[in-house]
């Protein structure tokens, strides 16, 4: 099938000039001539937040630049960014870009061989990082592999004081010469995949597929990214979907803050007071277990259970255009009882959600915006600067990740691969023109996610390709929807669904050792840990109830028929998961080798 009788969806640009010659610094001089005194960004001060005005915001990035130029720094210089979701990390990305030179972000969770490989694949001289442990891991990974020691510069060692007094000798004019020659065509960054296989491949974004794609969603989605809107930045800024918000926040005019510690993102929601907050799936699934925990320890999960339902059916009616009354008295009831304080936890002023990162699911996207909150699910890679697909508020199609934005081509291949072109799209693979190569068909770029689109160009995603599981019968069954549904019981933390070329779908089941103490104490069961958990009757008795349930949602032969609970749970810290919470499978796959050939011993 040629690309032509494929199916399409393609979004024309309409109502807004593409933009293809800024540059991330020309728009972000534009918010701040718009309005200088406007605050742009917040920073935590103990009680609440102190906000930064945006011409504040700038004299702080030029003073950083001017240090980077007098410590060497030229146009085209790669600059590591090593340090947690912070307002340091904004000022230091903005400071590589005004001195000319461009972002390579690292991973908080990064493993030395991780660190290295980056350090040598993009010939990093020079760092900004968050403490002394960052900057004596990026040492201790340059000299194991052999490689020169960067120049660093650390956040909590006065980094931007040292940077400003190292800068002084430095011009206006030569700071604006070297910011001045970043154009569109120009690289802003260097991502490397945070990858659930192999060894990361750098993806190569200009500043032209910021600007671009950031112009193409404002225009989609003009009510949530405006001046004065509110947004919590808590992802992990190495991410491209938290640095996409970042520019589009800074060019919006928006009021931008940060929280790494997820531990306090429940305080700074309450005292920050976003309009909108960002996060993957997972973010949205643990707001939801941590409510129904809640009830359950107040002994109201009756009326949790049935604000659930009011809410899911509500938000399918106005899909119709036709609430019933009953419904609307009943809706207005739980939201008294229960919507309000949900919101309430959320800062109280919270409008909009965008989730990106992997499938959200109609369930949750009916529960939220049943509350009063519409999540825009969205979807994107590395590759792709974050968004090609969103839904737009006043026509979301709940379920899908929206339609192409403006400048965006979305098709199915034949294998029913999701190909995409457009602005967002990557320019290379930093110093790997073979896999640059690969991954592109007759200008089309192959996502690896498999996905379908309905007859108004909607796009539903039906999970990753290469993680098809095809038994030994042939059945092919996408794992993705049985673990999202799974993933609802608030003590599941991962589940992963296994059973290629097997008789049968097993899948291992991961507690979550957050939510597990609560769900005891609520189910007057003794306080355990993990290895406790896993072999406990009455915990195997409530995971196979929610696998029953899952299995009714599916055909006998996609059911899960046998299950087994590790004593471990995935994480970020143990290198099972990725920055965006997706498992890597082809480690889970490797380590518990053993637990599922002993699913399928019998």
């Amino acid at each position: 099938m040629s690309p032509t009788t494929m199916p399409q969806a393609t979004t024309p640009v309409a109502g807004f000039e593409v933009d293809t010659v800024s540059s991330t610094t020309d728009i972000f001089l534009k918010t701040v001539a718009d309005g200088p005194q406007r605050p742009l960004v917040a920073t935590p001060n103990g009680d609440g937040w102190d906000e930064i005005p945006a011409q504040q915001f700038l004299d702080e990035v030029r003073a950083a630049a001017k240090g980077l130029i007098a410590m060497g720094v030229e146009a085209g210089d790669r600059i590591a960014i090593f340090g947690p979701t912070s307002y340091e990390w904004t000022l230091s990305d903005y400071a590589v870009w005004f001195a000319g030179g461009i972002s390579v972000p690292f991973y908080d969770t990064s493993s030395e061989e991780q660190l290295a490989w980056m350090l040598e694949d993009a010939d990093v001289a020079h760092g900004l990082v968050s403490t002394r442990d960052h900057a004596k891991r990026l040492t201790t990974a340059a000299a194991a592999a052999g490689l020169p020691e960067p120049e660093l510069r650390v956040w909590d060692a006065d980094a931007f004081a040292e940077l400003a007094e190292a800068g002084r000798g430095i011009s206006d004019e030569q700071l604006e010469s070297a910011r001045s020659q970043a154009t569109g065509d120009s690289v802003a960054t260097i991502i490397y995949t945070s990858g659930t296989t192999g060894k990361s491949k750098g993806c190569v974004l200009t500043h032209g597929n910021f600007v671009q794609t950031v112009q193409s969603a404002q225009s989609q989605i003009p009510d949530v990214f405006a001046e004065g809107m509110r947004c919590l930045l808590f992802l992990p800024q190495a991410h491209v979907f938290a640095r996409f918000i970042e520019v589009l926040a800074i060019s919006s005019g928006a009021v931008l803050a940060h929280q790494s510690d997820l531990a306090k993102l429940t305080d700074a929601m309450g005292s920050f007071r976003p309009s909108f907050i960002l996060g993957v799936p997972r973010v949205f699934e643990k707001v939801f277990n941590s409510a129904l925990a809640t009830a359950q320890a107040g002994g109201k999960e009756k009326i949790f259970r049935r604000a659930e339902q009011v809410a899911v059916a509500y938000s399918k009616a106005l899909d119709t255009g036709k609430v019933p009354t009953s419904l609307k008295l009943q809706h207005a009831l739980f939201d008294k009882l229960v919507y309000s304080k949900l919101r309430a936890v959320m800062g109280d002023n919270v409008t909009h959600a965008v989730s990106g990162g992997g499938a959200l699911g109609a369930h949750l996207g009916h529960f939220f915006r049943g509350l009063g909150i519409i999540v825009l699910e969205g979807y994107g890679l590395t590759e792709t600067t974050a968004p090609i697909t969103v839904n737009i508020p006043e026509k979301s199609k709940i379920g899908t990740v929206g339609v192409p934005l403006p400048g965006v081509s979305v098709a199915i291949a034949p294998d029913g691969e999701i190909l995409t072109k457009g602005v967002p799209v990557f320019r290379e693979y930093w110093n790997n023109p073979e896999a640059t190569a690969k991954e592109f068909h007759d200008g089309w770029f192959g996502t690896g996610d498999l996905g379908s689109l309905d007859e108004d160009g909607y796009l539903t995603i039906n999970g990753r390709k290469k993680e098809i599981i095809v038994t030994s019968s042939g059945k092919n069954i996408a794992p993705a929807p049985l673990e999202d549904r799974l993933r609802r019981h608030p003590i599941i933390g991962q589940p992963v669904v296994v059973g290629d070329n097997r008789k049968f779908v097993s899948a291992l089941i991961f507690l979550d050792s957050e939510m597990l103490p609560t769900w005891l104490k609520n189910h007057d069961l003794p306080q355990m840990d993990l290895r406790e958990a896993a072999a406990d009757e009455a915990i195997r008795a409530e995971i196979e109830k929610a696998v029953d349930s899952v299995n009714k949602t599916v055909s006998r032969a996609e059911g899960i028929k046998k299950f087994t609970i590790l004593p471990v749970e995935l994480s970020e810290e143990n290198g099972y998961l990725s920055a965006k919470q997706s498992v890597k499978r082809h480690l889970v796959s490797k380590d518990f080798a053993a637990d599922i050939d002993a699913l399928y011993a019998d």
